[in-house]
């Protein structure tokens, strides 16, 4: 790993499990932790890899921080392991928040259970059903699959879409 100017450095893309990773120089993350306030998992930032803008989260696992390089970031990213790549990174400060469907919002709201389950539920698992929802086209679809996440906040499925056996 090879720091260079203005947090940009070169690293080797390794693999844990099947995620595609790079490690980031401590000089950099602690930069990145001082202008985020914060050095706790997980941590907003943006930048290049290989010149290609990308917007992701610093995340700290087995006690290493990473830079996980989805597919968006780089093309073809798990065949490329061993690969030296280029990385420009820094905070990104900027509201990654998405607003709730409508229709998932009055629907949660109108059942304390649901309400209650949705709130604790992980932030990730939060935005993964709003995308899910908000990623629909027809009200028809819409409908349907807010019936089946009130289901999962009601604890009939063990996660959305399957049947509790």
């Amino acid at each position: 790993m090879l720091p260079m100017k203005n947090n940009s450095f070169t690293a080797v893309l390794e693999l844990i499990g099947i995620n595609p990773f790079v490690f980031v120089p401590d000089e950099i993350l602690n930069d990145i932790f001082k202008a985020a306030g914060k050095d706790k998992s997980p941590v907003s930032v943006k930048g290049t890899v290989n010149g290609q803008e990308f917007k992701q989260n610093l995340m700290k696992y087995l006690g290493e921080w990473r830079l996980y390089v989805n597919l968006l970031m780089l093309k073809n990213s798990p065949k490329r392991i061993g690969e030296i790549i280029e990385v420009s990174i820094e905070y990104d400060d900027s509201d990654r928040s998405i607003s709730i469907h409508p229709k998932l919002d009055q629907a949660i709201k109108a059942s304390p259970v649901a309400l209650k389950n949705f709130e604790n539920l992980t932030p990730s698992r939060k935005h993964e059903l709003i995308r899910y929802i908000n990623n629909l086209k027809t009200e028809a679809g819409i409908e349907r699959n807010v019936e089946k996440i009130m289901k999962h906040l009601h604890g009939e499925t063990d996660f959305f879409g399957k049947r509790i056996d």
